[in-house]
């Protein structure tokens, strides 16, 4: 999936340019189906461009043999909050947590874990401002997290396919990306010697549920 991804990445820009260019300089020079038809190939271009990026991004979680280390969560959900000031600001939300523990692993792919699952609740926040609590408390084999939202919540069939890639359960004119961010979360989670789960009814909010082994991560 790397080296694919990786090879694909160059013609696939090459495609992105000249259809760009295609439209910036025959837009409405031609006829109406014409620039219907530019439009098409330029937004599949970005589309595919982006879903190769999010490949990527999954396949450097397997790759990824950085030594586990000690992370401290605190300072990972501080960085969490600086990363997603803007949106935090936009949205109204209120992020709360329990205090949180020090735990062994990768520090950038727990960035990644809490930035992604704070960012969904951001993102499916519905009518009212985000209300988010980031929950930990220690089992007999590792720690237990839980980030809850008040947001429009997910229906129980969907629970499975939510962590599949590239599985999206929304039009892109409703919310934008890829249906990369959950896969992503799973493997790191796993990675880690742990599982992730959700619990969630429609229009009352989510909880993720994931777990952090007490030894060393898996290669």
């Amino acid at each position: 999936a790397y080296v694919a991804s990786h090879d694909l990445q160059e013609p696939l820009r090459m495609i992105s340019s000249y259809t760009q260019l295609l439209s910036k300089r025959y837009k409405g020079k031609l006829d109406a189906d014409a620039d219907e038809f530019i439009q098409y190939a330029v937004g599949g271009a970005v589309r595919m461009q982006a879903l190769i990026k999010s490949l990527l991004t999954y396949s450097r979680v397997t790759r990824d043999r950085t030594p586990a280390e000690p992370v401290n969560l605190e300072e990972v959900l501080s960085d969490v909050r600086s990363n997603l000031k803007v949106a935090f600001e936009e949205s109204q939300a209120k992020v709360t947590s329990d205090p949180l523990p020090t735990v062994r692993g990768n520090r950038m792919q727990l960035i990644q874990v809490f930035q992604n699952l704070i960012g969904n609740a951001l993102k499916f926040r519905g009518d009212r401002a985000p209300r988010i609590h980031v929950g930990a408390s220690q089992g007999d084999h590792g720690w237990e997290f839980t980030v809850e939202d008040n947001g429009i919540g997910i229906d129980q069939q969907f629970f499975d396919r939510i962590f599949v890639i590239f599985q999206r359960l929304h039009a892109n004119q409703e919310y934008e990306g890829t249906g990369i961010g959950l896969a992503v979360c799973k493997k790191i989670i796993e990675q880690h010697g742990g599982h992730i789960s959700v619990a969630s009814e429609t229009g009352m909010g989510t909880i993720f549920t994931f777990t952090i082994s007490d030894g060393e991560q898996k290669q």
